[in-house]
């Protein structure tokens, strides 16, 4: 018999189901679940995995963080512990019944862990069973059929790159964070996690803000004009663009021009390329711009992967290889009604060319590989694969073409300049919405012809500081740095929500936790949260998947670095603790107490657990405010506009607010009014949901640990 062992349960059904043409019988035996099918005349078995079935973890006696000596922690061996027994029993148990064993889980680094992970179990059991792989980049019935009929061997030192990286992580994690936990008091679920790859990336969010608060706002003036030519009216800039002193301004204004004569009329025409083919990162960019968190996106595109409708969701390479026929693929996904218009127009194209981008050792783009209908998929997963779909559909189109205009005027010897944009030709750009383009029309303006001036307005507006990152910029930068790797740069993100370090779904905000522990790390440890060491340890990672490096050395190279770090940071330990301390205790600080003026008020935990806010003169002063108790309360360096009195920032999984902190201020009508709206919208939403369907008889399901 033949044994296929999956990654998830989902995939392993479905290459069940091709590989058996369809008739597959779902078992369950010791708890572990199993998919048996004939294939091609012999009796055969998946057993999916969940992920990986093995944590990596110190020995039991290091569990206790008080008492270890973390200068010791630094080079105590690891150990591999099954986290999955029910399905490590069962690979050990069944290995006898099995001739050999196909390793089926996902083409990257993690699945080939994943697989030697249930090989050494498999060859506890029978130490003879014959190994081979497949690798596929999507789960269609071609990609399957060719990847069990071309079977290649297992890339052991791939694997061992993937197991460094666990190792590493696990080492500089522990170490870490239970030193910073320790010297500031922050011990059980209140502990302060420092990573590897998540410290060099809060630094650079960090330092995002210090110079947001750094800058210096400073007013400007701008100078528009409103032209009127043959009854159709545009507007136009004073070339100087940019005043600092008002009086310049003022005195081009105080020349009350009535006639606008054209010097110059440039016409040039514009070509935008279409958009290269998603990669990981591009493609977790582009889901942040519609409303996805990066884990959300990556979460759901692996579920696409796993139900046969998209390509393998991580990958570099930005190049369709010459074997993808790409005609046949918009034929198939334009079978959904929601494309069938735009495939259409693809396919009254002679022939399909795609753009081209960097083309790496790597799965194929991302792109769509099957239709599909969103009824079945859900508004959310539909979503997602519209994105893949428009995209793919925008890289096989045309460029866009544009005529742009631009007009130099003389208003009174004042030089001002206009605009135009005519779109020629819209291409790629009415396959793929999300990047729009506008039209801004002119009339006809030719050098000597003359406008009316109907107004001139002075604009007084205020140079703004660098924006915050938005999750998707913050990949970009991640990918910059070397950072992480496609495959774990969304889980990093993630960790920093969790860890409450950052805030802001949208613009990514730090928390003073946040300064408080990458303040200390840079002043007595600046390596541990610059992205060059964590850089030459990914690079350090990549050679042992290319054989020049084993992963002992690089593992052991990692445990020196960290041990001289390690060294700095008890040098200096009490300052730490103290330093941290005093950071964290601003995190709960709203603004000075408005009753006794002299005290502040500070986030309080009750006796009961409930929040609000107390004077620090207490028992002096016993002046207090209610807090919300959903989400967590943040200061916010706004006062209300109503009252004066300090606004606080609530923040909770699905909702973020700024609201004044006194309860009977008029401002919290307003707010009352929003929520009320916000409501009523998500019940008319909820009202137009199509009826279920007719009740079936509930399936027993037996809840089973998930492991990503």
């Amino acid at each position: 018999m033949k044994l296929v062992v999956s990654e998830k349960s989902i995939a392993g059904k479905r290459i069940a189901e091709i590989l058996g043409k369809g008739k597959v019988k779902s078992l369950s035996e010791s708890n572990a679940q199993l998919f048996e099918f004939d294939f091609s005349g012999e009796k055969a078995f998946v057993i999916p995995l969940r992920g990986h079935i093995e944590d990596v973890d110190f020995p039991k006696k290091y569990n206790y963080w008080v008492g270890t000596d973390l200068r010791k922690l630094v080079n105590i061996e690891v150990e591999y512990i099954s986290s999955e027994k029910a399905i490590t029993s069962l690979l050990e148990k069944k290995a006898k019944e099995f001739s050999s064993v196909i390793i089926a889980t996902d083409a990257d680094r993690e699945g080939e862990s994943i697989g030697v992970e249930a090989l050494n179990y498999l060859k506890k059991g029978n130490p003879k069973i014959e190994i081979k792989r497949a690798l596929f980049s999507a789960i269609t019935k071609k990609d399957i059929e060719e990847s069990f009929s071309n079977l290649i061997e297992v890339d052991y030192p791939f694997a061992e790159s993937a197991n460094a990286r666990r190792e590493i992580d696990l080492i500089w994690g522990a170490v870490l964070t239970r030193f910073i936990s320790i010297v500031s008091n922050r011990l059980g679920h209140k502990f302060l996690s420092v990573g590897r790859v998540q410290s060099p990336v809060l630094y650079l969010i960090v330092k995002r803000e210090k110079e947001r608060k750094a800058f210096k706002i400073e007013k400007y003036w701008e100078l528009k004009a409103l032209l009127e030519k043959d009854k159709i009216q545009f507007e136009a800039m004073h070339k100087k663009g940019r005043f600092k002193e008002k009086k310049d301004a003022e005195n081009v204004l105080k020349k009350n021009p009535k006639k606008a004569v054209v010097l110059r009329a440039e016409k040039k025409h514009r070509i935008i390329s279409k958009p290269i083919p998603f990669n990981t990162t591009s493609f977790l960019r582009a889901a942040t711009s519609i409303g996805f968190s990066a884990g959300q996106a990556m979460n759901t595109a692996e579920t696409l992967y796993q139900q046969g409708f998209i390509s393998y969701p991580r990958t570099d390479n930005t190049k369709y290889p010459p074997t993808l026929n790409l005609r046949n693929l918009v034929e198939e996904t334009g079978k959904t009604k929601e494309f069938t218009s735009l495939a259409r127009k693809l396919l009254e194209k002679k022939e399909l060319t795609a753009s081209e981008g960097k083309e790496s050792k790597d799965h194929p783009p991302i792109h769509p590989v099957t239709s599909a209908e969103k009824g079945k998929l859900g508004e959310r997963s539909f979503k997602i694969y519209e994105l893949i779909v428009r995209r793919f559909y925008a890289t096989l189109s045309d460029p866009a073409e544009t005529e742009n205009l631009s007009v130099e005027f003389d208003l009174e010897k004042e030089l001002f300049v206009s605009n135009g944009q005519r779109i020629l030709k819209l291409g790629w750009k009415e396959f793929y919405p999300y990047s729009s383009i506008k039209e801004v029309l002119l009339p006809s303006l030719n050098k000597g012809d003359k406008a009316d001036v109907k107004k001139l307005d002075l604009l007084e507006k205020e140079t703004q500081p660098p924006p915050r990152y938005s999750q998707g910029a913050l990949l970009k930068l991640m990918e910059d740095f070397n950072l992480g790797t496609k495959s774990t740069r969304h889980n990093i993100i993630q960790k920093l929500y969790a860890r409450k370090y950052v805030v802001g779904a949208k613009a990514i905000e730090p928390t003073n936790v946040a300064f408080a522990v990458t303040d200390v790390l840079e002043k007595y440890s600046e390596r541990v949260i610059k992205p060059e060491m964590t850089s030459e340890l990914e690079e350090q990672m990549n050679l042992i998947s290319a054989k020049k490096k084993s992963k002992e050395d690089v593992v052991e190279h990692s445990r020196e670095l960290l041990s001289v770090i390690v060294k700095d940071l008890f040098l200096h330990k009490l300052s730490i603790g103290n330093e941290i301390k005093a950071g964290l205790s601003e995190d709960r600080i709203i603004g000075k107490c408005p009753a006794c003026k002299e005290g502040e008020l500070r986030i309080i935990l009750s006796r009961n657990k409930k929040y609000f806010l107390g004077c620090t003169k207490y028992p002096e002063c016993t002046n207090t405010y209610p807090l919300p108790q959903k989400g967590r309360v943040f200061p916010s360096d706004d006062l209300c506009k109503i009252c004066n009195l300090p606004m606080v920032s609530v923040q909770g999984k699905r909702f973020r607010f700024n609201m004044c902190i006194d309860p009977d201020c008029p401002s919290k009508d307003e707010w009352k009014k929003s929520m009320e709206k916000k409501k009523q919208e998500a019940e008319a939403k909820a009202k137009t949901v199509s009826k279920p369907k007719a009740k079936t008889k509930p399936k027993t399901i037996k809840k089973r640990k998930t492991t990503n």
